[in-house]
């Protein structure tokens, strides 16, 4: 099979397009022929090597995964004697945030992985982004659950996970406030977001810009902001997440776990990730309450292409890649 591989830590330039023997599935595994994945800023972590912390768990000097990729959507091409969950021609999509390795023709994963059936119409490029979605889904539904009329303000509201954080707040009944560039203004307003604030002429941290209006939670989707500078805005028991362990963001977070008033929570979400979740979003882009958001998609063999778009900044929802 095809597939990318980053044999040292670097740029984009790094990847390169490499055959492999194509996996064959065990017992109680699924081998789907992937249609489609994404590129994430964890990818250009684990293939930067930067931040250093992505070392701690991507190998301190030698990438140790030589395939990268966490995200899939698919059809089952084989399944082991023991899968009674899928059958050869089943369209799936799913997460293999353990072993990675989506940047390929092919996965193996086993069949009480994170892995479900597509029922909702979705084409594998809208299944592949549905999983970035996982993440907003975490921290507004688990992490610090967001409750209908309450003020989520969600900084970064047009990347791919604070586009569907804006949905899925939206979904649970806030109102939402979306932080992001005047040109994409229209775009998290259409996503569900109430009013915008453009960071590029308004500090979002400062009531000013807010009109005044306290924050129950701040959604820190992009982690460009802080905790100390977002608790200005929040209400006197409000909650700042984000999704960058920050030493800031851990040292706040170890602090107030049990205390009262204004609150800071990080969650390493890949490894809070369920089936169920999978799921869960699925029927709620069937319903028509999320809807797949996408910016841009490349083919395979321009990885590093699709790299480059995510470490611009500039992107409006998931990078797709296509097989």
């Amino acid at each position: 099979m095809k597939a990318m591989t980053g044999p040292r830590y670097g740029s984009p330039d790094v990847l390169e397009l490499r055959e492999f023997p194509t996996p064959e599935p065990g017992e109680g595994d699924v081998l789907v022929r992937i249609r489609a994945t994404t590129v994430t800023a964890a990818d250009c972590a684990f293939r930067s090597g930067r931040p250093l912390t992505a070392r701690l768990y991507a190998g301190p000097f030698r990438p140790r995964f030589r395939v990268l990729g966490g995200s899939f959507s698919g059809e089952v091409a084989a399944v082991g004697r023991e899968v009674t969950r899928f059958a050869e021609g089943d369209r799936v999509f799913g997460l293999n945030t353990n072993g990675f390795g989506t940047h390929a023709e092919y996965v193996r994963v086993p069949q009480d992985g994170i892995l479900t059936g597509i029922t909702s119409g979705l084409t594998h490029e809208q299944a592949a982004s549905l999983t970035e979605a996982t993440t907003a889904l975490t921290f507004l539904r688990d992490v610090h659950p967001a409750r209908a009329g309450q003020r989520v303000l969600v900084n970064g509201a047009t990347g791919s996970v604070g586009g569907y954080g804006v949905q899925l707040a939206v979904h649970l009944g806030a109102e939402v406030t979306g932080v992001c560039r005047a040109a994409n203004a229209e775009l998290a307003r259409s996503l569900g977001a109430r009013r915008t604030v453009d960071y590029t002429a308004a500090d979002p941290t400062d009531p000013g810009s807010l009109d005044g209006l306290r924050q129950d939670v701040f959604f820190d989707a992009a982690g460009k902001s802080s905790f100390s500078r977002a608790r200005r805005v929040l209400t006197a028991d409000g909650a700042y997440l984000t999704t960058e362990a920050t030493p800031s963001a851990l040292f706040h977070a170890l602090r107030t776990a049990k205390g009262r008033g204004r609150i800071c929570r990080f969650s390493a979400t890949g490894l809070r990730q369920s089936t169920d979740n999978l799921v869960h979003l699925d029927g709620l882009a069937g319903s028509g309450a999320v809807r797949a958001f996408i910016d841009s998609t490349f083919p395979l063999e321009r990885l590093a292409d699709a790299h480059r778009r995510v470490e611009s900044g500039h992107k409006a929802g998931s990078v797709v890649v296509t097989l």
